[in-house]
This record gives C-alpha cells, sequence and structure tokens, in this order.
C-alpha cells in the first residue's frame, strides 16, 4: 500500500512500468517506513480533505448556533477529527514529497523532515490541537455537577474554550494543501483535471467565506447576550430553529458582501456596522479572486485557438503592411480559417516529433482510404501503401482557384478528401468530388 502504484500518475511521472518499478524498490532499498506520494495513500488525502471541510462548516456552526447543544454525536466527530489531525501531523514526518522540478519523489527521511519542519509543521501542529477532548471532558464535567456556582463558573469556561476552538479554522491552509498534492497526483497530464480541481477549490473558498461571515452574523449578538436594538430581536430569531437563524445570517452576509443593502432595513449598531465593512471588504476582496481567476483559466483554455487568433492578428497586420487588395485579404483570410478551422497547429512539426511507427499510423489512418480508391494501389502490399502515404502534402484550396493548368509539368498528383474539382480543356470537363484523384 506504501509503494507506487503503476497507474496513469505514476506511469505519467517515470515514462514506464519499468521506471515504477525500479522506483518500488528504490523505496525499499531504504529499508524505512516512507509512503510514496504515488501510493495508494492518494485516497487518505481525499478523504482528510472532505473531513477537513466538514470541519470548516461545522465548527463556526457549533459555535455560532448550538449554543452547547450540539450532542453526542457531534462532539464525537470533533474528537475523531482531532485524532485524525494529530495522525496526519505525525505521519507528514514519513510522507514522501514530490520534488519542485517533478522528476522524482524525496523519500529520504531527513529531507522530509526538514522540509516539514520548516513549511507547515507549526500551522498542523495549531490546526490539529484537540479542543475536541477539552470540550468532551468538560461537557462531562458540567453535566455531572450539581453546584449552581461551579455550574456558571463552568458554562463560562465552555464558552472560552469553544470561542477558542475556532483556532480549528487553521485547517483551511491543510484543505489548501490537499487540494495541490490531489492535484498533483491526480492525472496530471490532463489539463481538464486540473482545471476541474482549480474550480471546486474555488467554489468551496467562496462558499467557506459566505457560511463564516453568515455565521459571525449571528455570532458577535450572540457574545453582547442579545441588545435589544441587535438584528437578531429585530427579527423575532431568539426562538427560531437554527435552519431559520443561519438562513438570516447568510442572508445578510450576502447583501453586505454583494454592496445591496445591510440585510434589513434598519441601520446597524455600532458593533454591527464594524461587521458590515468586514463583508463588503470580504465581499470586494471575493469578487476580485474570482474574477482574477476566471481570466487566468479562460487564457489557459483552448491553447491552439488562443494561437489561432495570435496568428490572425498577425497576419492582417502584414497585409496591411503590404497593401493588398482587399479581395485578396479576404481569400486569404477564409484560406485560413477553411485549412485550420480556428485551431492553430503545426502538422509538420508534429509528424518530426512523433515516433516513425505512430508516423505511420497516423499517415495510414488519413490517407490509406484515398490510395485505395484507385485502381493502381487497391491490391498493393501493405507495405507500398505505407511508402507511398509518407510522401503526401495536405493542401487546402479555396473555390475559384487554378490547382493545375493545361501544359503544365505532370510532376504531381492529388486525392481529394473533402470538396469538388472541376477538370476540364477543350475537348471535356468533369467533376470530380470526394475519394477521387487526378494529375
Amino acid at each position: 500500500m506504501l509503494l507506487p502504484q503503476q497507474n496513469r500518475q505514476s506511469l505519467y511521472m517515470y515514462g514506464s512500468e519499468v521506471a515504477v518499478e525500479k522506483e518500488c524498490m528504490r523505496q525499499l532499498q531504504s529499508g524505512v517506513f516512507v509512503i510514496h506520494p504515488f501510493s495508494l495513500m492518494s485516497y487518505y488525502i481525499m478523504g482528510m480533505m472532505a473531513i477537513t471541510f466538514l470541519n470548516l462548516i461545522g465548527i463556526p456552526m457549533e459555535i455560532a448556533f448550538l449554543d452547547g447543544t450540539s450532542g453526542l454525536a457531534w462532539e464525537g466527530f470533533n474528537v475523531f477529527s482531532d485524532t485524525l489531525f494529530l495522525i496526519d501531523v505525525a505521519l507528514n514526518f514519513r510522507m514522501g514529497i514530490i520534488s519542485e522540478n517533478g522528476e522524482e519523489a524525496i523519500l529520504d527521511i531527513k529531507q522530509i523532515r526538514v522540509c516539514y519542519l520548516r513549511t507547515w509543521f507549526i500551522p498542523d501542529v495549531i490546526a490539529a490541537f484537540p479542543i475536541g477532548y477539552i470540550l468532551l471532558f468538560a461537557d462531562l464535567h458540567y453535566h455531572s455537577n450539581d453546584n449552581p456556582s461551579k455550574t456558571t463558573r463552568m458554562m463560562r469556561i465552555l464558552m472560552f474554550v469553544r470561542i477558542l476552538s475556532l483556532i480549528r479554522l487553521a485547517r483551511v491552509s491543510r484543505l489548501v494543501r490537499f487540494f495541490n498534492e490531489v492535484e498533483k497526483v491526480s492525472n496530471a497530464n490532463l489539463e481538464v483535471v486540473r482545471l476541474f480541481f482549480r474550480i471546486l477549490s474555488l467554489f468551496m473558498m467562496i462558499f467557506l467565506l459566505c457560511h463564516w461571515n453568515g455565521c459571525i452574523q449571528y455570532f458577535v449578538p450572540m457574545l453582547e447576550e442579545f441588545p435589544t436594538d441587535c438584528w437578531v430581536r429585530k427579527e423575532n430569531l431568539m426562538n427560531a430553529t437554527v435552519i431559520v437563524k443561519y438562513s438570516w445570517g447568510v442572508f445578510r452576509a450576502l447583501s453586505q458582501m454583494i454592496a445591496l443593502s445591510y440585510g434589513s432595513m434598519d441601520a446597524p449598531t455600532y458593533v454591527e456596522m464594524w461587521i458590515v465593512m468586514v463583508s463588503m471588504v470580504s465581499g470586494c476582496l471575493m469578487y476580485t479572486v474570482l474574477v482574477a481567476n476566471a481570466t487566468a483559466m479562460i487564457a489557459n483554455i483552448d491553447p491552439a485557438a488562443k494561437e489561432y487568433k495570435s496568428k490572425m492578428s498577425r497576419l492582417e497586420h502584414y497585409m496591411a503592411f503590404m497593401k493588398l487588395p482587399p479581395e485578396l485579404q479576404l481569400r486569404i483570410t477564409n484560406y485560413y480559417q477553411a485549412r485550420y478551422g480556428g485551431k492553430w497547429f503545426d502538422a509538420k512539426e508534429v509528424m518530426h516529433t512523433v515516433s516513425s511507427a505512430l508516423r505511420e499510423q497516423i499517415l495510414t489512418v488519413m490517407c490509406s482510404r484515398l490510395l485505395r480508391n484507385m485502381p493502381l494501389f487497391r491490391n498493393k502490399d501493405e507495405n507500398v501503401i505505407i511508402s507511398i502515404v509518407q510522401r503526401l502534402d495536405y493542401e487546402v484550396y479555396q473555390e475559384g482557384d487554378v490547382i493545375i493548368r493545361k501544359n503544365a509539368p505532370g510532376d504531381r498528383m492529388f486525392f481529394i478528401e473533402h470538396g469538388q474539382v472541376l477538370e476540364e480543356n477543350d475537348d471535356f470537363h468533369r467533376e470530380l468530388c470526394d475519394g477521387d484523384f487526378f494529375g
């Protein structure tokens, strides 16, 4: 389970099954307990990402709305989450690291330890502080105590500990790292997968920002013990359900983040005014990040179409500089559109970069059917067909173009893939279409 698996990710990084097996031998020869980043631990990372996201949703709701009545199930989940994060801190000292150049995985224990201590150890220890254990023991002591004065003191301690549990929101940094790690080890050669994870992480961060803001809307009046002029009393939410309170909190947060209103008809109080300002600033930052990321994603989508537009722009400048007639400029533009279809690529460069076996297969798929339509090549050996297709060039002609003139040297032959050609002289004329040949 700790060794690299033979899958799309490891084969993309190491190049072959033999190279993956050599990586397994390299890890076994180290003789120490190390988790390879391309092992089955990628599923563990995804599970931790889900648990982290649930924590980042549940912790603010517990503090703001549940008022110490979260129940045994949520307290059990808190203890379970704290245990997992403590284990995760220990596992990070044994978790292999993908190097910056992406050429190999770092499996040396000393390098892993030094790298972790210099980067994420302190944030992880803070985020993994076992508040869940403290709350569980305090709740058990609170329910078993019958002394009123001690009960009141214990309630204050519980409130302080619950506010202190906000440090667990530092796990948001772990969520970002989980996304980066999953992006590295999940189909790293597929741009659509990387784009999916970027969009997913962006929307999850926006959701968390709105969620936290909605919880703060209710949490601050609760700390003030709900004064008469707070929005909670004005909306008669003192005895409402948690869902209703949360819905109103998120509604106020979104209204302020998009600068639509204060979330109610009344002006905010002095304390609420600071919440409104924080919401407005966070909303501006949220939309700035959203627009910046959306722009970057759109710019990176379909590089072939982007390159085509760049080539067409340079072509237009060239034609204008050479003062070509408008009719000729239009024909040149139509030619590029017909040949490349809005996507720029260099077919000759592709053919030169692939192996000879792949080049033969590509040309055979593209051109063998056209050759076998000609009686001269219909029953020829496959090797003859392959040798001929490697000498073929792809060309595009527009309506009105003269392909061959009368009495021109007969040094070439044409096979029509798509389109129509009119062949005529003084004695006859005929129309040729898909699959025909001439020359």
